[in-house]
C-alpha cells in the first residue's frame, strides 16, 4: 500500500482516518469537567466575593471566567452531538447542565445545531443555525431600508455587543415556532432553572450584584462563541453551493476554516478552532480534534485563519456566486461603478 510523506495510507478515506478518534475517553471527559466547572465555580465564589469592595477587580475575574464559560459550551456543545460520553443519558444529563449555565436550552439547541451541521454551505437550505448571508444578487434586490438592516445586523460592533445580548439572555428564553414538544420542554425546563438560580442567588448576595457579575461573564463569552462561530465559516474563500451541487466533505473541508490559536486560547476554545475536523466527523470529542488534523494531509488543507486574519472577515458581508467568494460592500460599490462607466 503506498503511503504518502506523513507515513498515513494514502488511499484512505477521511471517514477511515477519523474512526479511531470517534471513541471518547472517561478519563479525558472528567478531566475537562474537573479543569472546566471548577476554575468556574472558584472564580463565581471569588467575584461573589470582590464585588464588596472591588467591581474592577470583579470585572477582571469576569473577563477570565468568561473563558470558562466558553469552555463550559464547548462540552455542552460535544455533549449535543453524543461525542463526550458513550452514554447518551450522561451526555444529556452534563448538556443540560452546561446549557443552564451558558443559558441556553440543551434539546432545542442541539436539534438546530444538527440542522445546521447538515445544510452548513447549502445556498437552498439556509436559515438552520447559521449566521444569515445573502447572495449579491439576492441583497440587490432588497429595498434600501432591508439592505440598511442586512448591514446593521453584519456590523460586527452590533454583532459582538447586541448579538450575545439577544441570543443567550433573550433569544434562548422563547420557544421558536414549529418547535417540537421534546425542544419546547428543554426551553421551559432550561428557563426554570435559571429563574431558580437567579433567585437563589439574588438572595444570596443582591440582584444587581448577581446581575453585575452574572452579565458580563455572559456577554462576554457570548460575543467569543460569535467570533468563533462566525470566523470559521464566514472567509473570504468560504463554501455555498446550490443544492444540486452541494457536497458534505467538501462544504467540510472548504467552508469550515482552521481557526490557529495560542495554546491558552485552544484550551479555552476546546479546540474548535479545528472547526473543519469538526464538520466532517461531529462524533469526535474535541480533546481528539488536534490528533485528527495532525494525521493526515487532507486535514490540513483547510483554510487557516489567525487571530489578526480573523478581523478582516468582518467587512464580508455577502456570497457572489459568480466568482465563489465572499465579498465587502465596499468591493460591491466599486464593482457597481465600474459596470455603470
Amino acid at each position: 500500500m503506498v503511503e504518502n510523506a506523513s507515513g498515513a495510507p494514502a488511499d484512505k478515506s477521511w471517514k477511515t482516518v477519523t474512526a479511531p478518534y470517534q471513541r471518547s475517553v472517561l478519563n479525558a471527559s472528567i478531566g475537562q469537567l474537573i479543569t472546566t466547572f471548577v476554575p468556574y465555580v472558584a472564580l463565581w465564589c471569588l467575584m461573589a466575593w470582590t464585588i464588596r469592595f472591588s467591581y474592577p477587580l470583579t470585572f477582571a475575574l469576569a473577563v477570565l471566567a468568561s473563558g470558562f464559560l466558553v469552555r463550559v459550551f464547548i462540552i455542552f456543545h460535544d455533549c449535543g452531538h453524543g461525542s463526550f460520553f458513550k452514554s447518551k443519558r450522561w451526555n444529556n444529563l452534563v448538556g443540560f447542565v452546561c446549557g443552564v449555565l451558558t443559558f441556553t436550552p440543551y434539546q432545542q439547541w442541539t436539534h438546530s445545531h444538527a440542522m445546521h451541521h447538515a445544510t452548513s454551505g447549502d445556498l437552498d437550505r439556509r436559515g438552520h443555525g447559521d449566521i444569515e448571508t445573502l447572495t449579491v444578487q439576492e441583497f440587490l434586490k432588497l429595498s434600501p431600508f432591508q439592505q440598511f438592516r442586512y448591514r446593521v445586523f453584519r456590523n460586527p460592533i452590533v454583532m459582538l455587543t447586541v448579538g450575545p445580548v439577544y441570543t443567550f439572555i433573550i433569544g434562548h428564553r422563547l420557544v421558536p415556532a414549529g418547535t417540537g414538544p421534546r425542544e419546547q420542554r428543554s426551553i421551559h425546563l432550561t428557563n426554570l432553572a435559571i429563574l431558580l438560580i437567579t433567585v437563589a442567588l439574588s438572595f444570596a448576595m443582591g440582584f444587581w450584584n448577581y446581575l453585575l457579575i452574572q452579565l458580563p461573564v455572559a456577554i462576554l463569552a457570548g460575543a467569543a462563541a460569535i467570533w468563533l462561530f462566525y470566523c470559521q465559516h464566514q472567509f473570504e474563500d468560504t463554501y455555498w453551493a446550490r443544492h444540486e451541487e452541494w457536497d458534505y466533505e467538501e462544504a467540510a473541508m472548504q467552508g469550515s476554516s482552521y481557526f490557529k490559536l495560542p495554546r491558552v486560547l485552544q484550551f479555552f476554545t476546546g479546540n474548535i478552532g479545528f472547526h473543519h475536523i469538526h464538520h466532517l466527523s461531529p462524533r469526535i470529542p474535541n480533546y481528539n480534534l488536534e490528533a485528527v488534523h495532525n494525521a493526515h494531509p487532507r486535514f490540513q488543507e483547510a483554510t487557516t485563519i489567525t487571530l489578526r486574519s480573523s478581523v478582516s472577515y468582518f467587512a464580508l458581508k455577502l456570497w457572489d456566486e459568480e466568482r465563489k467568494e465572499m465579498v465587502g460592500m465596499k468591493e460591491l460599490r466599486q464593482r457597481q461603478l465600474q459596470l455603470a462607466k
